[in-house]
């Protein structure tokens, strides 16, 4: 029976072997057949996707009601009917909160659209006048940069007005394919609601049909030592990913209640780019700030210099008070590898790269760590780096 089951383990190998090449050299030499079909299976599954994404994000709500009403019935009341009601409690305060954002910044932010569009041609009036008054002490240069303005400026004219109307048919079936995409994003958006509903009311039966698929797939040291990655994993992508973007809606609003109280243009799109450029680590402020204190300086430009403090202001009030409050030390990796995950998340994912690549960056970090501590500890050896100083560690007595 062992030979058997060595033969057995032995072809297993095999088998996964050759479908790991084959897979690998169909997604890197040919045109990933593999990759098309995991597409089209997202696309069906988009639902259950949003709904995971959905309940990942409003779990913390639904414990905290959970908590205060039990708080509130002296731990009597019973379970099904507390989750019921904190589910309830929880989509009443989503759905306020939408409706304010409705009613109270979109309008604000439309007008403010509609008025930059405006007023794009007096911009380009300033900017083209600025360029040459910085360079009128030298006539030749500056008669080849308005020559380039000019150029480039009636281009643009040029293809408004001649590309433009011939595409309206291309352009009006895209449109209607975009009316389309739209109805599928809200129905899947809506059935993923559901989705999230269910995962939520039953999440502790998921939790424990997952674990318990893990230990019959795996052995019992394996499986534990899995369990306790993804708790990991779980701790800090819930700590970083709902406490970075908590944070920026905060720093959104108060951007958009101080903005609006010292009366700066466009107030509304400054800080709806402020509120979501946040949600990138260091890079996030000089993205959001820079091209809201431009827009500001071509209406105002005394303004110009007011935003750029009170920007000032808010960073280090995000950065030394609301950020640590909230965040804390959710991904425990230092400020440089932080810096890191950014770039190299960035240069492979885009914005969404800048965002996520910190809490997968430190997910790997941890795993290193608790590999290498397993591994120094089996050889007798210090764990923490002030011990490699010298590049001689002592073996611990």
């Amino acid at each position: 029976m062992k030979k058997e089951n060595h033969y057995f383990a032995w072809g297993l190998t095999a088998v996964v072997s050759v479908c790991t090449i084959l897979l690998f050299y169909d997604v890197v030499f040919r045109s990933s057949i593999v990759l098309e079909y995991m597409g089209k299976l997202i696309g069906i599954l988009a639902p259950v996707l949003y709904g995971c994404a959905i309940a990942y994000l409003l779990s913390p709500v639904v414990n905290w009601f959970e908590r205060a009403i039990f708080r509130h019935g002296g731990g009597k009341t019973r379970k099904g009917w507390v989750r019921a009601v904190s589910i309830l409690l929880t989509w009443l305060v989503v759905l306020a909160f939408l409706y304010g954002l409705m009613s109270i910044l979109m309008p604000e932010l439309y007008k403010s659209i509609l008025q930059l569009i405006d007023n794009a041609q007096n911009y380009y009036n300033t900017v083209y006048y600025w360029v040459l008054h910085i360079v009128e002490n030298n006539p030749n240069f500056a008669n080849s940069v308005a020559n380039l303005f000019n150029q480039y400026y009636n281009e643009a004219l040029d293809w408004l007005k001649g590309n433009l109307v011939p595409q309206l048919q291309t352009a009006v079936q895209a449109f209607t394919g975009g009316v389309l995409g739209m109805f599928t994003f809200l129905k899947n958006l809506l059935l993923g609601v559901i989705v999230s509903v269910y995962l939520v009311a039953s999440k502790e039966g998921f939790a424990a049909a997952s674990c318990r698929m893990c230990y019959t797939l795996l052995p019992q040291q394996q499986a534990a030592l899995l369990i306790r990655g993804v708790k990991a994993a779980d701790g800090i992508f819930s700590g970083f990913v709902r406490g970075k973007l908590l944070d920026s809606l905060i720093i959104g609003i108060i951007c958009f209640f101080c903005s609006s109280l010292f009366q700066f243009p466009y107030a509304p799109l400054v800080s709806v780019v402020v509120g979501v450029t946040n949600i990138i680590p260091f890079f996030g402020p000089f993205l959001g700030a820079i091209p809201s204190a431009f827009l500001i300086l071509l209406d105002t430009p005394v303004k110009s210099l007011y935003f750029i403090a009170f920007v000032l202001v808010l960073q280090q009030f995000d950065g030394n008070i609301l950020g640590p409050k909230i965040l804390g030390n959710s991904t425990g990796i230092s400020g440089f590898w932080v810096m890191v995950a950014i770039l190299a998340g960035g240069g492979l994912w885009g914005i969404a790269g800048m965002f996520l690549g910190v809490p997968v960056f430190a997910c790997f970090y941890t795993a290193v760590q608790a590999y290498s501590n397993y591994r120094l500890k089996k050889r007798g050896l210090p764990l923490d780096a002030a011990s490699y100083a010298s590049h001689k560690p002592v073996k611990k007595e």
